[in-house]
């Protein structure tokens, strides 16, 4: 790795394409909880973390799937998971009286409509506070899931309705 006599070799996790530290150390010298979107093949990942100097705390983490439990049974890894996820997420941080954050979404790509701004309008929609810019979120179809199978915007709404209807008996 290191050629010479003054050579430096990158950290593990930068050489990996793991973190990016200039990025990582802008978001933490914020003193703002992040709000880490994160999606896999399967599932989207959803936590609130707090910078702290002998490392990071998880207050609040959601999986999509949690959504088995609301009534939304299709797959857990698309757009519609991802806001109902964003939804839910958004609910539990205001019911532990958080009302802000900042969004990472590490070294996914920021592309307008993706599966991480979904969440994020899910997240936004239930009025907590994450700073963005309203042109990036998904179209309202593609949230709902009209372009993957006629079963999943009802299947959407119920589990959409019993988010909202939990989040205002608190």
């Amino acid at each position: 790795m290191a050629r010479g006599v003054r050579s430096k070799v990158a950290f593990r996790r930068r050489r990996e394409g793991r973190t990016n530290y200039y990025d990582r150390l802008k978001l933490i010298s914020s003193k703002k909880a992040r709000v880490l979107v994160r999606g896999s093949n399967k599932h989207m990942h959803i936590q609130l973390i707090e910078s702290r100097i002998d490392g990071d705390i998880t207050l609040i983490e959601v999986g999509s799937g949690h959504l088995n439990a609301y009534g939304y049974s299709a797959s857990t890894s698309n757009t519609t998971a991802a806001y109902l996820t964003g939804l839910l997420f958004g609910s539990k941080c205001l019911e532990k009286k958080f009302e802000m954050g900042v969004l990472d979404i590490g070294l996914a790509s920021a592309v307008s409509g993706s599966k991480a701004f979904a969440a994020l309008k899910g997240i936004v929609d239930t009025g907590f506070n994450v700073p963005h810019s309203p042109g990036i979120f998904p179209d309202e179809s593609r949230i709902r899931g009209e372009h993957i199978d006629e079963s999943i915007p009802p299947m959407f709404l119920v589990a959409k309705n019993k988010i909202i209807s939990e989040m205002e008996e608190r």
